[in-house]
């Protein structure tokens, strides 16, 4: 099955504002080129599904921007891993899934209910390390193999 990656963004000081972008470079030793966690070994990427993200916004009855989650890239077209271990081809990078992305407080403060809404069915997300680096650009091909 094939998806494509139809966001892509970066918070270049923890905690600081997101920042999208249309194109990326992403390293082993970096992961997102210009992203603050990028050197933090499982958790270089983070990977947000469209089908998680907005089942948890209709669980609130609501429209929120997936930037509001704070991941690096947004997928729309696969059903998101719930495993660690899995691997996720986005134009020429992989990832190796590490864990799941557990929604924080920041989710709660960003909208009630949102960090309760995103926790079923790994709808937060997944965290990765760069197998493999390259440009990543909005509208290239993912894949998924587990």
């Amino acid at each position: 099955m094939k998806g494509m990656l139809i966001g892509i963004a970066r918070v270049r000081t923890r905690g600081g504002p997101v920042e999208e972008v249309k194109k990326v470079d992403v390293t082993p030793s970096m992961g997102i080129v210009g992203d603050a966690r990028g050197a933090i070994e499982d958790r270089q990427v983070t990977v947000l599904f469209r089908e998680g993200w907005e089942s948890a916004c209709r669980d609130l009855h609501v429209d929120l921007s997936w930037i509001l989650r704070r991941a690096n890239l947004y997928v729309d077209g696969i059903k998101g891993p719930c495993s660690i271990g899995g691997r996720l081809r986005i134009g020429s990078v992989v990832l190796l899934v590490t864990q799941e992305t557990d929604p924080c407080n920041l989710m709660e403060r960003a909208f009630p209910g949102l960090r309760k809404a995103l926790t079923p069915e790994w709808r937060g997300g997944i965290c990765c390390s760069v197998i493999s680096g390259g440009p990543l650009i909005t509208g290239d091909t993912v894949e998924s193999f587990f």
